[in-house]
């Protein structure tokens, strides 16, 4: 009988000495020179694109899967790429402009991982707080990621909805008889965060 007990204390201090086995989780620093953040919007009567740089950035690793992360965006670093000389620059203005995004006032958008579910090997899916204009709501999007020679290169396409963040210039949704010159809500962004273990 004091066998039988004591291999279940045994097996109690083990189950107790286990919980304090802390997860390891590593924080990486993103390099913006190497990482890039392309944008789409769309429209009835085409689209335009364009690049935005990172400001500052990292991702968080826990027992070797993804766990978390932020990056935040400089905003005055938009620029176009579909068009070129007085046409792009008109654009850029009116996307810079207080109608969009108001770069002077607003000059960063962050994003602040809350969740991640892993999804399959080096595939995620990601919840977030996306902050623009000083409006946070929570997206969702599946992130991939590699890594090769102590590189980590984290990719993901994202479809923001502007008019969840007071971004409505042209919007069918909220102004009428807009015809061929509507803007449609949704834009993308393609992002590709390179971080060095």
């Amino acid at each position: 009988m004091k066998r039988f007990f004591g291999f279940f204390a045994l097996v109690g201090v083990l189950l107790s000495a286990s919980a304090f086995i802390a997860s390891e989780t590593l924080k990486y620093n993103v390099d913006t020179e190497k990482s890039t953040v392309n944008w789409k919007g769309y429209k009835v009567a085409g689209s335009h694109e364009g690049t935005l740089n990172l400001k500052s950035g990292g991702l968080e690793y826990t027992d070797g899967l993804l766990s978390g992360g932020t990056f935040e965006i400089d905003m005055t670093s938009m620029a176009v790429t579909d068009l070129k000389g007085g046409s792009a620059k008109k654009l850029l203005g009116h996307l810079k402009s207080d109608d969009f995004f108001g770069v002077n006032n607003f000059p960063t958008t962050t994003f602040n991982i809350t969740s991640v579910f892993p999804q399959g090997p080096d595939r995620y899916k990601v919840i977030g707080d996306l902050t623009v204009k000083e409006v946070t709501k929570s997206i969702k999007f599946i992130a991939t990621t590699t890594e090769k020679d102590g590189i980590i290169t984290a990719n993901a396409e994202i479809t923001v909805d502007r008019s969840d963040y007071d971004v409505r210039y042209g919007s069918g949704t909220f102004f009428d008889n807009l015809g061929d010159k509507a803007i449609y809500d949704n834009f993308d962004l393609n992002v590709s965060l390179v971080v060095n273990k």
